[in-house]
């Protein structure tokens, strides 16, 4: 019986001895700008695939930009089934809905058809990357209270690390401003203008850490926009190694005075692919040295991952790049198709039903890191979830383009499936001898086979044999038994 502790988590700060600031210490002026935002959300069952977790509310903050438009985290709108928006000072409250996500930079865009709204709101302009020790204040709706709420800091560290709520491992700035559980959203000002997001902070152990989503990131995003379809943010799909030892420089024939990292491999279908090639070194990245454990200097004193050098462009725009390969130096320029996210094994799914198939009550899907997210709440699941599952989520790659684990996620007990009804949780390697690709395929396979019996055999070695007549006249069957509409959703 699987257990699921549903925990919904905008930000968890916690800061001691920051003054709150009067709104008018900055000429940034929050009544004009800054919104509250109210989401009914209800996002779908993974373990249960055909019907929804059921409804919660939760509140988050944002602002508005040009275009009578306005800006917010992902996470903050993420399944919502109603949003209402209310301005800094107002009391009425008007309909939104989301014109366009970036789940994996974790921002949203709102629009509001009451232009109403809008009346004496100033748009914000956004900043530039601010620098270590520029003083911030943070603006926002935290829990607690109805009124806006302002908190002073200073920019902490600059630095890729990877978003809570995707995973992509993108610029980010540490800050020690107070921010709390409804501050998602909210616009990190300086000099009047935005130079970044309110959007996570390091959990109940640590106090006055938060961080924002940069001005280059939101940028990159609103750019995104503009032609009217999110494509993302540009990624190679390169698995990287530190060229630490004085021996691994030795022996891929780096001079005394070059530096880069090594090229371990180049997953399926990255930008990369037909380019670069593995134990290739990567010695500069449009113009910036690589150092051995793959960052450059952004800025005099400043280091960050070297994605910080094409993750704020297009796609369809390229990367150059100096390599050394097999000793000899080349310059090679590198077309930007791909996009961050696009190579995980186990995808995080966002705004979209899961895919299931029922077929005599076992039901099988595609493994994603929602299904297991569904094993506990906060990072509880990295501890709950079935090892055997978790193994491909930490340590698997993808190895063609495609390629998908499936999963019989469960069982539903009845007479056509006695003896398999504790085989949940398990990975699907084929069927009928056919090694299962994708979850596609695995329906296919069910769906439309001859033979009289359908042999399962999961990743432990174990055989399931069902009798492929019986198992599809009784389906229908079952799932009725189960009150569950339809076998599939694809």
């Amino acid at each position: 019986m699987k257990s699921f502790v549903f925990s919904v988590s905008l930000l968890l700060f916690f800061c001691s001895g920051i003054q709150l600031l009067a709104a008018d210490t900055f000429l940034f002026s929050p009544s004009k700008a800054v919104v509250k935002i109210l989401v009914v959300a209800n996002p779908p069952s993974f373990h249960q695939p055909w019907q929804n977790l059921g409804k919660y509310s939760v509140n988050g903050s944002g602002f508005i930009i040009e275009g009578q438009r306005i800006l917010t985290n992902a996470h903050v709108v993420s399944d919502a089934m109603f949003i209402q928006v209310r301005r800094a000072g107002k009391t009425e409250k008007y309909a939104a809905e989301v014109e366009f996500f970036d789940h994996e930079s974790d921002l949203a865009l709102l629009k509001v058809e009451n232009a109403a709204f809008f009346k004496g709101s100033v748009p914000v302009d956004i900043g530039e990357l601010p620098d270590i020790r520029d003083k911030v204040a943070v603006y926002g709706f935290p829990d607690g209270g109805e009124k806006i709420s302002i908190t002073e800091g200073v920019v902490s560290r600059i630095e890729h690390i990877n978003y809570s709520y995707s995973g992509a491992f993108l610029l980010a700035c540490q800050i020690d401003a107070s921010i709390n559980s409804g501050n998602s959203g909210g616009p990190v000002v300086m000099d009047n203008k935005v130079v970044g997001m309110a959007f996570q902070g390091m959990g109940l152990s640590y106090e006055n850490i938060g961080y924002t989503i940069p001005a280059p990131v939101i940028k990159q995003f609103l750019l995104d926009c503009e032609d009217g379809k999110i494509q993302g943010i540009p990624d190679l799909g390169l698995l990287m190694q530190k060229l630490e030892s004085p021996y691994l420089r030795e022996y891929y024939r780096l001079d005394a005075d070059e530096n880069g990292a090594l090229v371990n491999k180049v997953l399926p279908g990255s930008s990369a692919t037909g380019y670069i090639e593995p134990e290739d070194v990567l010695l500069q990245i449009d113009g910036y040295d690589i150092a051995y454990d793959g960052t450059i200097e952004f800025r005099e004193g400043q280091r960050t991952f070297f994605g910080y050098a094409f993750q704020n462009k297009q796609l369809g725009s390229s990367v150059h790049f100096l390599v050394k390969r097999s000793g000899n130096l080349l310059r090679i320029e590198v077309p930007l198709f791909a996009s961050v996210g696009f190579d995980r094994l186990v995808p995080l799914v966002h705004e979209k039903k899961p895919r299931y198939f029922i077929f005599g009550g076992l039901v099988f899907q595609p493994l994603t890191e929602n299904y297991l997210h569904e094993f506990g709440g906060g990072r509880s699941w990295l501890q709950q979830a079935p090892i055997e599952l978790l193994h491909f989520f930490l340590n698997e790659e993808l190895e063609s383009l495609g390629e998908e684990i499936v999963i019989i996620s469960e069982v539903l007990a009845d007479q056509i499936n006695t003896g398999y009804h504790d085989l949940g949780d398990n990975v699907v390697r084929n069927v009928n001898g056919k090694s299962v690709e994708n979850f596609a395929q695995l329906v296919r396979l069910l769906d439309r086979g001859s033979s009289k019996f359908v042999v399962l055999e999961v990743e432990s070695g174990l055989k399931i044999i069902l009798r492929r007549k019986t198992m599809s006249q009784g389906t229908e069957k079952v799932i009725q038994g189960y009150s569950i509409h339809e076998d599939r959703r694809l």
